[in-house]
């Protein structure tokens, strides 16, 4: 534990190129940053216009720039511009969303792939579609050696972004996010990896967060409320009625056998799905992830004094969660588990990893 306070410098950056447009000391996040495995997330920020450097507007153009944190000399977070508001007020506000969103602003084009890897092919191939007028995305996606047949239509009007999920969603499906990293001395990069699991799992996690300790709460979160646990899973595709494409029903037998009373869930993954086998490996993910419910450990630690995010520990690691004693748990606990998102109230010196044990 250090105890030191982050260093966090606040970039404005051209979203094509990278390129730093001004440093903004002046800008301040109205709450947390985070992020999220798969999925976009929102922040707000204030820039104060009397410390604000000259070139402010050309670095928060809407649609134009993003916002990049730098921690202790790190980008860990990048979000783009999409409002900002300003006018007889001494303050402009601006409202971002990490680069996951703009996967949802661009629409998939005809594929058609038989036996493909779900990384290195399909995933890339994906992301391939936002490359024409795009953001200056790189990609990172390695072969994970598992094949599949995916048949996707420009007229579903399907976005990348939806893809992406459905994807990730299936039975052993690939992960997916949008990094920033440095690319030279006065420029960022944006790169979509996509892994098998993204970050580094162990069974002796490097990162412990400790309660009584840099851990100042936490809670546990369990729900076997609808849509978090369900014990009998039917997920459903394309068509209307008795010609509607379905899943085989997955069934958690043991649980049932054991005295559970069975708990029914049916979703549709995709309206275009036509294939049996990707609405099995659908419903089969989502049984595995409902099946005793969600749990989500959710830490609240000083910053400062905790393990150091981007140095220590990133999103879809393996960390742990060291309790000492609690009233929920006064015999203490260990947990290991994936840092699945993250919250960094900057101002505040707070850092929430959110916890999701492997099942």
């Amino acid at each position: 534990m250090t105890g030191e306070p982050y260093r966090v410098q606040w970039l404005g950056c051209d979203l094509q190129t990278g390129q730093i447009v001004e440093e903004l000391p002046a800008l301040a996040p109205s709450g947390p940053i985070s992020r999220m495995l798969g999925k976009h997330t929102t922040a707000g920020f204030t820039l104060t216009l009397a410390g604000a450097p000259q070139g402010w507007e050309a670095a928060t153009i809407p649609g134009r720039t993003m916002i990049v944190a730098v921690a202790d000399d790190t980008p860990v977070w990048a979000g783009l511009v999409l409002t900002r508001t300003g006018g007889s007020a001494a303050t402009v506000d601006l409202g971002t969303a990490t680069p996951e969103a703009y996967l949802d602003r661009r629409y998939t084009a005809d594929h058609t792939w038989t036996q493909q890897d779900e990384a290195a092919v399909i995933a890339t191939g994906l992301l391939g579609d936002t490359t024409t007028n795009g953001i200056g995305l790189a990609v990172d996606a390695p072969a994970t050696g598992t094949l599949r047949d995916r048949a996707y239509l420009d007229a579903d009007d399907a976005t990348v972004y939806s893809r992406l999920q459905e994807l990730m969603a299936v039975d052993g499906g690939p992960e997916w996010t949008i990094d920033v990293q440095w690319s030279g001395a006065s420029s960022v990069q944006l790169v979509a990896r996509v892994r098998h699991r993204i970050g580094t799992q162990s069974s002796q996690p490097g990162a412990i967060f400790t309660h009584p300790g840099d851990v100042v709460s936490y809670q546990l979160a369990e729900s076997y409320e609808s849509g978090k646990g369900a014990n009998a899973i039917r997920a459903r595709g394309e068509g209307e009625g008795d010609t509607r494409y379905s899943s085989t029903d997955m069934i958690a037998a043991d649980l049932l056998a054991a005295g559970f009373p069975r708990y029914e869930y049916r979703f549709t993954p995709s309206t275009s799905i036509t294939s049996q086998t990707v609405l099995d490996g659908h419903a089969t993910a989502a049984l595995a992830v409902m099946r005793e419910g969600a749990s989500v450990w959710t830490v609240e630690a000083v910053a400062s004094y905790a393990p150091r995010l981007g140095i220590d520990w990133t999103l879809g690691d393996t960390v742990g969660l060291h309790v000492i004693r609690s009233p929920r748990h006064p015999d203490g606990l260990f947990v290991t588990a994936r840092a699945w998102g993250w919250e960094f109230d900057v101002t505040g010196d707070r850092l929430k990893p959110i916890l999701l044990e492997d099942s």
